[in-house]
Order: C-alpha cells, then structure tokens, then sequence
C-alpha cells in the first residue's frame, strides 16, 4: 500500500504515519516542514494555507492518466475546508481512496444520547469556504469537500475525544502533569462518570484497515460509552506517574460556582447533561462491527506518560488551540473550602 499523509508529523497524523510504516507501507507525508516526519517516510513539503502550496503534490502525482500514483490519501485538516477541497480535486485522479478525519461536531447540536452516522448535521458547512468558521462547520466542509472529489472512495472518520502519545492538545498531559506534582489533587464530580475518547494510535490502526478493506462513508470512531470512568481515568495518572497525589472528588455545584469551566479548565470531564451526552454517549455500533478496538485506560495513560517523560515533562502545543487546565490558586481555593 501507498499513502500519502497530508500532515503527519504530530498527533493523529504522526499515529497514522507511524503505523503504515509498521506496515511495511510506502509512506509520503506532505507538510510544512516545522518537524521532523517519522523516519522512514518520504516528505514532500507545502503549506495549504498559501497560494500554489500544492506545487509539490502536483509534481509528484503524476499525469492523472488513471494511474494511481496513491493507494490512499488520510487528511486531518481542520482549518478552512476550501483546503481539503483543493487536496481532494487535485487528488481525485491520482489517488484511490481519500480518508477524511472529521468529528462528532458535525452533528446538529444538541446531539442526543446514542445518535447513529445519520444523524441531522450542521447546516451552512460549504467546501469552498476559505476563511474563519467554527469547528463544526469547518469539519463538515472537509467532509463535503472529501465526498465531492473521491464520492465513494471517501471515508469519513468522525472522531469524538482524542487522547495518546503525540497529543498536542493538552488534555492528558495536564492531568498527568498535575497528578505527577503530587498533594491533594482537585477531581471533578463523581469518580464512576463514564467516559468515551479513542487513543490515535487505536483510530489510526482502524482508518488504515478499513480503507485496506475498502469501506467508505461515515463512521463515529471513539470508544463504547463507559470504556472507563472519571475516576479510572485519574486513578491510572497516579499509577502511571507514580505520585503521592490525593484524589479530593468534588461536587459539580462546587466547581460551577467557581466559575470553572468543564472541558477547558478541567479536561475530559463534563457534568451530565447535553454537552456530556453529545462527547461521551456516542452510537459506535458501526465501527465496532468493523473492527474497532480500544485499548485499556491504564495503557493510554501509561505510554502518554513515557512519552511526556521523553520530552522532559512539557508536551507540545497546536499553536491553533487554547492551553487547558485549572489555575493553581483556583485550584486551591476549591481544595480548601
């Protein structure tokens, strides 16, 4: 197999590179060039957001005469989704199937409990849109950018929450950072709240196979509800770190009336209601028919923390994205009241 990896170098990406070169795939990862692709892969480089960024995709494709010069094209994008909408057009000929990484955001929000692949979508996503839009409208573009060059040959990946090694966002690594500092450690609500995210590397094992097999259309790719808990989640950090931290659960009014934000302040975690049903009580039927698995709570958190150790305890940053995570004084002032 051949494919090309638009991005690559961080996070899901990387997770996808990684695991086709484990393959023994033929791996293209074109990029930017601000880090390093994972030994091993072929790069090209190009940055979508600038006029003629696709000059060396274009060189590299071939004549478009029918022959695939790609097995399979996997895009991350999340930005303008006129970006995926140039890839894929250009692509279209040269590439046999087109993995697009989308989200459970393109769901009409509020999403209930349980809502399956054909749920009601965000309305005025368009693929030719080039500037600033929200997240939900920007992911759903991407996919209707993706179906409009590959059709059929398109895979929609509508990931929920996402967490692992190679994480840029900053969810795991901060309570892992925070847990490995130790003392009474602020946990949110419940410790049996279940939870529902993927690891990369699960979602990069399970996009790799299924385009391999040639399934197409939309699939919600995040584990079953309740793969594990609040309180598995934060009691693995502490194994995993090896820390003296105190777990101290505290009631959802308590947090709220400090002024707390679920989500951002505190990642993962979200009190019942329609947020919480719309990130963690996701309709996986379809991916699990097909093969999905998930690892433990207890591996993703274990290798996360290696890989921090690795980097010397500070993890990377989309430059794109909000840091996350609860001021220490706030902290404080809720541990002792």
């Amino acid at each position: 197999m051949r494919l090309l990896m638009l991005g690559g170098t961080e996070f899901v990406g990387r997770a996808v590179t990684e695991d086709a070169l484990a393959r023994g795939w033929e791996v293209t990862v074109f990029h930017r060039g601000h880090h390093a692709p994972p030994p091993g892969a072929a790069e090209l480089l190009g940055d979508r957001t600038a006029e003629g960024s696709l000059a060396a995709l274009e060189a590299a494709g071939g004549p478009g005469d029918g022959t695939y010069t790609w097995d399979l094209v996997v895009d991350t994008w999340s930005g303008a989704p006129s970006a995926v909408r140039d890839a894929a057009r250009l692509l279209s000929s040269r590439a046999r199937r087109y993995a697009y990484v989308s989200s459970r955001s393109v769901y009409e929000y509020p999403t209930p409990a349980g809502l399956p692949e054909d749920g009601p979508l965000v309305d005025g996503a368009s693929p030719d849109d080039g500037g600033d839009v929200s997240y939900a409208l920007a992911k759903r573009g991407g996919e209707l950018a993706a179906l409009d060059a590959f059709g059929d040959r398109a895979l929609l990946v509508r990931a929920g929450l996402i967490i692992g090694p190679w994480e840029n966002i900053g969810r795991l690594p901060w309570w892992l950072t925070r847990i490995a500092r130790g003392g009474a450690v602020l946990a949110p609500g419940t410790p049996d709240l279940p939870l529902q995210y993927i690891d990369a590397r699960d979602l990069a094992g399970w996009l790799l196979d299924a385009a391999e097999s040639g399934l197409h259309g939309p699939y919600n790719l995040v584990s079953r509800p309740g793969h594990t808990t609040m309180g598995e989640l934060l009691d693995a950090c502490v194994r995993a770190t090896g820390s003296d931290a105190e777990l101290r659960w505290t009631g959802t009014g308590a947090i709220l009336a400090a002024g707390v934000e679920p989500w951002t302040d505190l990642p993962v975690w979200l009190p019942p209601g329609e947020l919480y049903d719309s990130v963690h009580q996701g309709d996986v039927s379809r991916a699990y028919a097909t093969g999905l698995h998930c690892r433990s709570v207890r591996e993703t958190v274990a290798d996360t923390w290696t890989w921090l150790c690795e980097l010397g305890g500070s993890a990377p940053q989309r430059p794109d994205r909000p840091a996350v995570g609860l001021d220490p004084q706030t902290e404080a002032k809720l541990l002792a009241g």
